[in-house]
């Protein structure tokens, strides 16, 4: 499998979000390529658990996916996208900063943008505990919502669609700086599980 095919999505950390996110992909009829800092060998029994549609790769392989997830602990992002070259790739950030860190005014997500220069980053997954993301978003005759922010808007539009096709409703919050603060550990819509039921006619 070519991580740089349209329809492969890259994800770096395969610990409980990064396999809720992988059975998310594969939800929306995409196929995984993934990876952690220990190489393939280790995923053995992640991809096998996982199926179809999920390969092993190294986290350079996976960087060059069209859409990235970045779905490692807090601590350990900066060693995690250390030395990843960045030409316009999506980044979706997964993550919560549990540990609190002081982010001097800024958003995680913001943070994470500048440890990924030349990528496109979008926050989205977040809000919803790993074991709740992986289950079906179909619930109570209505979708899951899946809350996004982002700075670029076609990059926020191609997440809508991933998130959308796997059967959530997408908002879009628009910006970082605005969204991603509610998204985030602390902001009002951190933990919220909501359900949009359709419209009535």
């Amino acid at each position: 499998m070519d991580a740089q095919e349209p329809d492969v999505v890259g994800i770096v950390g395969a610990g409980r979000l990064g396999q809720a996110m992988a059975r998310t992909v594969l939800s929306a009829g995409r196929r995984v390529v993934i990876a952690n800092s220990r190489g393939p060998d280790s995923l053995t029994g992640v991809v096998l658990e996982l199926g179809d549609g999920v390969e092993a790769g190294t986290v350079p392989d996976v960087s060059s996916a069209r859409i990235v997830v970045l779905a490692v602990p807090w601590p350990r992002v900066p060693e995690a996208v250390r030395g990843l070259e960045w030409n316009g790739q999506i980044v979706i950030d997964a993550m919560n900063d549990f540990d609190g860190s002081d982010l001097d005014g800024t958003t995680s997500s913001e943070l994470i943008a500048t440890l990924v220069p030349g990528a496109r980053v979008v926050k989205a997954g977040n809000t919803l505990r790993a074991e709740m993301l992986a289950s079906d978003p179909n619930v109570a005759g209505g979708r899951r919502v899946m809350f996004l922010s982002g700075d670029d808007g076609e990059a926020r539009t191609q997440v809508t669609t991933l998130f959308e096709d796997a059967g959530f409703s997408a908002i879009d919050l628009g910006g970082l700086a605005t969204g991603g603060a509610l998204q985030q550990v602390g902001g009002a819509l951190s933990g919220a599980n909501l359900i949009r039921l359709p419209a009535e006619n």
